[in-house]
C-alpha cells in the first residue's frame, strides 16, 4: 500500500506545472540538461551517488554542474554566481544538494537566495510511508505545500536602536493567492480530497488574515475539494488539550494537502518528515514561475561525516525521481524508485541512519545493480 502511494504521489507531484517543451515519452532518449548544484558537506557525495544511479538507468540527463556561493553584485546586492544563474535560465530544471547557511555571515541564506532569484514560490514535500522501512506510523500519505518567497523568511530585518532588532513578516495578496491556487490545483490533479490552510489569523490578524482570506476566496472556485482551516497551535502544539501534533502522530491519515505560509511550512514539513523516517528519506521540490523548478534534499550538510562514505543519498535520489517525473520521464523515474525501495525493503545493504552498516558507495552500487537487472 505504502509503495503504491509513493509511486502515485511522485508520478504527479508537479503535474500542476505545464512544461510543453519537455518530452513526455516514458523512456525518451532525447537528452535533457539539468543544472546540478552538489552543495556542501555530504552534498558532493550524494550527488555523485545520484549521477551513478542515473547512469545505470541510462536516464537521458546531461548534468551541468555549478557551485553556488553568495557574491555581491552591482550596488552591493547579494546574488548567485552568474554562471549558475545562466545555467538555470537555460535548463529550467535543477537538482540541489544541501547548502550550508553560515550564521551571522553577513549574507543571506543561499537557499533563500535561490528561491528569490528564480521565484520558486511553492515548496512541495510529499510525506508517504515507505514500504519496508519501519516507523511507528503506517500509511502516512500527505503533502505539505509551503509558500516559499515571503513571510518571516523575507529577510527584512533592521536595528531600531542598540539592543532592539525588528524582523518584518511580509505577506502579500498576490503570493497568498498564488500558493492557494497551486495547492488546490495540485489537490485536484492528484486526486486529493481536501486542502487545509494552516494559519494564526487569530493573533496576526492582518498578515495571516490576508493569507487566510485568499485561501477562502480560492476555495470558492474549487467546490470539488473540501477546504478546512486550522490554527498553527492546533497543528503543532497546544499546551492545553488540543494538540494537533498528537492528532497527527495518532492519526496522520486524516490530513491530505496542507498549505501554509513560509515559516509554518518549514516547521510542519519537518514534523511530517519525521512520521515517515526523517529528512533522510524525504524528497522535496520547489516550483517556480516560467517553468523553473529545483528539486532538493532538505536535510543538513552533515559535515561530521562528509568524505567518510557514510552519507545516505535517498532523499536526494527521491527528489531526483520527482524531477524526472516533472520532466515527463516517468519510466526512468519508476525504475530508479523501485530499485531504491527494493534495496530498503531487502534490508541487506543500508546506510547507518537506515539501520544498517553499509557505506554510501555500497548502498549506491546495490541500487545500480537492481536498476540494471530491470533491463
Amino acid at each position: 500500500m505504502a509503495g503504491y502511494a509513493w509511486r502515485s504521489m511522485l508520478s504527479q507531484v508537479a503535474s500542476v506545472v505545464k512544461r510543453p517543451t519537455l518530452c513526455s515519452t516514458s523512456l525518451s532518449r532525447q537528452m535533457h540538461t539539468v543544472t546540478l548544484i552538489p552543495g556542501d558537506g555530504i552534498g558532493p557525495e550524494i550527488s555523485t551517488a545520484v549521477m551513478k544511479i542515473f547512469e545505470a538507468a541510462k536516464a537521458p540527463i546531461q548534468w551541468e554542474e555549478r557551485n553556488v556561493t553568495a557574491i555581491k553584485g552591482p550596488g552591493g546586492k547579494w546574488m548567485i554566481p552568474p554562471d549558475a544563474k545562466e545555467s538555470m535560465d537555460r535548463s529550467k530544471i535543477g537538482l540541489k544538494g544541501p547548502l550550508k547557511t553560515p550564521i551571522a555571515a553577513g549574507h543571506p541564506s543561499m537557499n533563500l537566495l535561490l528561491r528569490k532569484t528564480f521565484d520558486l514560490y511553492a515548496n512541495v514535500r510529499p510525506c508517504v510511508s515507505i514500504e519496508g522501512y519501519k516507523t511507528p506510523y503506517t500509511d502516512v500519505n500527505l503533502v505539505t505545500i509551503r509558500e516559499n518567497t515571503e513571510g518571516e523568511y523575507s529577510g527584512i530585518e533592521h536595528v531600531i536602536v542598540d539592543g532592539v532588532v525588528q524582523s518584518i513578516k511580509l505577506i502579500t495578496e498576490d503570493a497568498s493567492r498564488r500558493i492557494a491556487e497551486y495547492a488546490f490545483e495540485y489537490a485536484r490533479n492528484n486526486q486529493r480530497s481536501s486542502v487545509t490552510a494552516v494559519h494564526k489569523a487569530n493573533i496576526m490578524r492582518m498578515s495571516d488574515g490576508l493569507f487566510l482570506r485568499k485561501c477562502r476566496e480560492v476555495a470558492e472556485t474549487y467546490k470539488d475539494i473540501k477546504f478546512t482551516e486550522m490554527y498553527l497551535d492546533t497543528v503543532c502544539l497546544n499546551a492545553i488539550n488540543e494538540c494537533f501534533l498528537f492528532q497527527m502522530v495518532q492519526d496522520p491519515t486524516q490530513f491530505d494537502v496542507l498549505v501554509m505560509p513560509n515559516l509554518y511550512g518549514d516547521i510542519l514539513s519537518d514534523l511530517c518528515a519525521g512520521l515517515i523516517g526523517g529528512l533522510g528519506v524525504t524528497p522535496s521540490g520547489n516550483i517556480g514561475a516560467n517553468g523553473v523548478a529545483i528539486f532538493e534534499s532538505v536535510h543538513g550538510t552533515a559535515p561530521d561525516i562528509a568524505g567518510l562514505d557514510m552519507a545516505n543519498p535517498t532523499a536526494l535520489l527521491l527528489s531526483a525521481v520527482m524531477m524526472l517525473r516533472h520532466m515527463g520521464l516517468h519510466g526512468y523515474g519508476k525504475k530508479i524508485e523501485m530499485a531504491c525501495f527494493d534495496t530498503i525493503r531487502d534490508k541487506k545493504v543500508l546506510t547507518k541512519d537506515l539501520g544498517g552498516n553499509s557505506k554510501c558507495s555500497e548502498f549506491t552500487a546495490d541500487i545500480c545493480r537492481r536498476v540494471q537487472d530491470m533491463d
